[in-house]
């Protein structure tokens, strides 16, 4: 080798490349440790141009900015993405770096839709069950309840627009839509009437059950006159039950009827609850 003039060439040549690099690398790195890379500013704006309502320079000062470290060069921005959607509020974020000393932080808010089962979640307009501060989801009505089995967050939602929608000819809104354990919808509805909707037989069970209710709930409201419904169970195929404090029975034929409270009466029923 020692004779080999031209191995020692490329020898001393990559020797020399390395040497090179060892110092350009050297150099970069001395240069990403100068303090005008120092991180100076982390902006936080929308990712889709609305106004954030709830994550603010506030929330990102106390939450996230003493979690990032590094500077504009050594941050890991996936560390950073990570950090801020564990903020309240946040459910998407991306990352990128601005030249010389800033970082672009871009924000997905969850839209509350209601609040999810006892423990003071909430249910976003997308499906998501998150946690927030209650007091700043429902500072402009208030908001509806869901329950469900874990796993069928994106169901109810479903479900919920559904019967919005089905309950609108009869100006009813539903305020509180609850999956049992075993898969059995109930719904309470603004004018406080809870209707038990059961298990789904098949994809159109709960929609021909509403569309049924709706076509004689006028007659209902009309029978019981000032009187509120207050449950209906809908689990019949041709017929209904319903209970409410107006309705009046006699309690013995020969004395004057009296009113007794809660007391169901079935309507049109002819087949077992399902």
């Amino acid at each position: 080798m020692w004779h080999d003039v031209r191995a020692l060439n490329a020898t001393a040549s990559s020797l020399v490349a390395l040497t090179v690099l060892a110092g350009l690398a050297s150099g970069v790195w001395w240069l990403s440790q100068r303090p005008m890379f120092s991180l100076r500013a982390v902006t936080v704006e929308s990712m889709y141009g609305i106004d954030l309502r709830h994550v603010n320079e506030l929330t990102v000062r106390n939450g996230v900015i003493g979690k990032i470290r590094g500077n504009f060069f050594t941050t890991d921005l996936e560390q950073v993405r990570g950090t801020f959607e564990t903020v309240p509020w946040v459910r998407r974020a991306t990352v990128r770096r601005e030249w010389p000393n800033q970082l672009v932080v871009e924000v997905e808010e969850h839209e509350a839709l209601g609040t999810w089962g006892e423990d003071g979640r909430l249910l976003s307009v997308k499906g998501d069950v998150f946690t927030a501060n209650l007091a700043e989801a429902d500072d402009d009505h208030p908001l509806p309840a869901f329950e469900g089995p874990l796993g069928t967050e994106k169901e109810v939602l479903a479900r919920f627009t559904e019967l919005r929608s089905l309950f609108a000819p009869v100006q009813l809104a539903p305020l509180q839509l609850t999956l049992s354990d075993r898969y059995a919808w109930t719904v309470k509805l603004d004018n406080g009437m809870s209707v038990a909707l059961g298990r789904e037989q098949d994809r159109d069970t709960l929609k021909k059950r509403v569309q049924r209710l709706v076509g004689v709930y006028p007659q209902l409201v009309a029978r019981l006159q000032e009187g509120r419904i207050d449950t209906i169970d809908m689990r019949y195929q041709n017929g209904l039950a319903l209970s409410s404090a107006a309705l009046s029975v006699p309690l013995d034929a020969t004395k004057p009827v009296k009113a007794v409270k809660k007391k169901t009466t079935p309507i049109n029923k002819t087949t077992k609850q399902t």
